[in-house]
């Protein structure tokens, strides 16, 4: 039986072509979304490579949805070997412009939605004693950033998650846990994050406004002048988290380019793959 995996958020991006990647070497892929409509490109791409891909419905911030499909995967397979968090949503704003809706609504997608997925199939993966997690989480998880603090907490939250589930879970039942760490990623995720700014086809206004517009240069200065790259494409973010889950002793954490790596070095100089702490955790409190 072949070692499959469900991932979430696979309409565009990362996730898109993470499903992709993982059909293509010898995975049976549970690609899910919130919304079955956006699968039309994924859809094509299965048909022309004949890949071992099933779409599934999934919200991630309704429990009852995950539940659905997670009864699917055990009903077909019995069993799910390896789960991908990968939704996710941002803007880039001023918390204290963010509406109570938008605050909810970046901390149900990047943080709760992991929780209630990781909930969901941790039962099965208990009982069989094996089983990959893996969070794709941020820089912002580790660092952060300027206009992304709800963003950045969110992930900061996922982070702690996963570490503090792996300093117990991980080695009382042979489940491995790993965070995903990308910089970033010409996707349309960053297209959207940016697209959440706007308020009536402007940029954030009031004090911050030259704040912002400095802020957004920098960063397309950055992508355009520094000799690493700042931008990578969902595709190279899709081979790391193949090979972490392809390795037989993945670490806790794991960084995506050079560029990530040096904005996180402060943070990671002492324990780069976080597997030190995990160790020290575990032999203090259990």
């Amino acid at each position: 039986m072949k070692t499959n995996v469900l991932i979430t958020g696979t309409s565009t991006g990362v996730g898109f072509e993470s499903a992709l990647l993982f059909a293509k070497n010898g995975f049976k892929v549970y690609a899910s979304m919130r919304n079955l409509k956006k699968a039309g490109p994924l859809k094509q791409q299965i048909e022309e490579e004949n890949l071992d891909i099933k779409l599934l419905e999934l919200d991630v911030v309704d429990p009852a949805s995950i539940e659905k499909a997670v009864k699917t995967i055990i009903a077909n397979d019995g069993k799910i070997d390896v789960l991908i968090n990968n939704a996710g949503a941002g803007m880039a704003k001023p918390s204290e412009q963010a509406s109570k809706a938008e605050i909810n609504w970046v901390t149900d997608v990047n943080y709760h939605g992991v929780v209630y997925c990781t909930n969901a199939v941790l039962p099965f993966m208990r009982e069989r004693k094996q089983g990959k997690i893996i969070n794709i989480t941020s820089v912002g998880g580790l660092v952060g950033q300027p206009f992304n603090e709800l963003y950045c907490a969110a992930k900061f939250a996922v982070e702690g998650y996963t570490e503090a589930l792996a300093s117990y879970v991980g080695k009382n039942f042979n489940i491995d846990f790993t965070c995903i760490e990308p910089g970033g990623i010409a996707t349309e995720f960053t297209n959207s994050a940016v697209a959440a700014t706007m308020v009536d086809g402007q940029l954030a206004t009031g004090e911050y406004l030259p704040i912002f517009e400095k802020y957004l240069g920098g960063v397309q200065q950055r992508a355009e002048e520094e000799e690493v790259q700042l931008y990578q494409t969902g595709l190279e973010v899709a081979e790391v988290v193949l090979k972490v889950a392809k390795n037989e002793n993945p670490p806790l954490r794991i960084r995506t380019s050079a560029w990530a790596e040096n904005l996180c070095q402060l943070k990671t100089a002492a324990d780069p793959d976080g597997t030190k702490l995990v160790n020290q955790v575990f032999s203090q409190f259990l």
